[in-house]
């Protein structure tokens, strides 16, 4: 069985879109802000980045359950409030005196009426001033997607935004292909060899501080978040197996062969058919281009797979 979702796998499009500017005079330097997810993979290590960043600023950590999440994270000089994606009685009290929302969107919510377009309305209502979204790299031209939808909708509403689209994470070999890669030491993917970008979350969470702390510098930008080098499931395997110390085999399946495995290790159907989605798909793509915005924004260059691996050895192994 796969470990839960916490890192969301990006779609892949080489079409880049730019919205419309919004008039931005007199926003103010945002003070106290709402994030969603905050325990999650990328809130984590925004919350990390931010602590070392230096500037004071206020989060509010919006969770479901208030004495479990506070607990589950410590003394990390959060504020905690209820809060919940379905249902919308929670989010006028989790917005009401923030400046700014850090939007998180769970992975398996996908209904953009239902879940996301009450929360950007009661933001506008809010007065928000800033809506930080991460969205994934080339969801502009994925319009089947609910991160389109989603952009649009912030977009639509007038209020002054930042997206982050971040490429293909790293770090989902310690989440969903973590089982796999561990008990069976391969990677079985039907991806054959296509190439993709990718980013390591400690990075997003650092281009994530940088906006959060100097939002006038990031208003209105979509910023796609890439490391240096695109790389296949083949090359990713090699450097794993060195990085590791043990043969990381890869398996390029049929999708039926694909689905069937999965199947029987007991996966979700809807969760196949986006691994499908995610992994199939990009055989028939260009691979995406590379970004300069991680060393742009940080004053430092994207780290390296070769560095995660480095760096999450023993998770990698266990």
């Amino acid at each position: 069985m796969l470990r839960s979702l916490v890192t969301e796998l990006p779609l892949r499009s080489p079409k880049i879109q730019q919205y419309p500017s919004i008039d931005t005079t007199n926003i103010p330097t945002m003070r106290k802000i709402l994030i969603t997810g905050a325990t999650g993979t990328v809130g984590f290590e925004t919350i990390k980045a931010l602590n070392q960043l230096g500037p004071k600023v206020d989060l509010v950590a919006g969770v479901r359950d208030v004495m479990r999440e506070r607990f589950k994270l410590g003394d990390c000089g959060l504020e905690f409030i209820k809060y919940d994606f379905t249902d919308p009685g929670t989010f006028e009290t989790a917005l009401s005196g923030c400046d700014a929302l850090f939007l998180l969107r769970p992975p398996q919510l996908a209904n953009v009426e239902k879940y996301f377009k009450p929360l950007i309305e009661r933001a506008v209502a809010a007065d928000m001033k800033h809506i930080i979204f991460l969205s994934v790299q080339g969801a502009p031209g994925n319009r089947f997607i609910p991160h389109h939808k989603i952009e649009k909708l912030i977009v639509a509403s007038g209020i002054p935004y930042t997206f982050l689209r971040p490429a293909y994470f790293m770090q989902n070999f310690t989440t969903t292909l973590h089982e796999d890669l561990v008990n069976k030491r391969q990677i079985y993917l039907p991806a054959d060899n296509a190439k993709f970008t990718l980013i390591d979350v400690r990075d997003i969470g650092a281009v994530a501080a940088q906006v959060l702390a100097y939002p006038d510098k990031h208003l209105n930008q979509a910023y796609e978040l890439t490391s240096d080098k695109p790389l296949n499931f083949i090359q990713m395997a090699e450097k794993l197996s060195q990085g590791l110390g043990h043969r990381i085999n890869y398996e390029s399946p049929t999708l039926w062969e694909f689905f069937w495995q999965k199947k029987r290790e007991g996966v979700a159907t809807s969760f196949i058919l986006v691994m499908i989605l995610l992994h199939y798909l990009p055989r028939f793509q260009k691979t995406p281009p590379l970004s300069p915005w991680v060393e742009r924004i940080t004053g430092e260059a994207p780290l390296t797979f070769e560095q995660f691996v480095h760096d999450y050895a023993e998770e990698l192994t266990h």
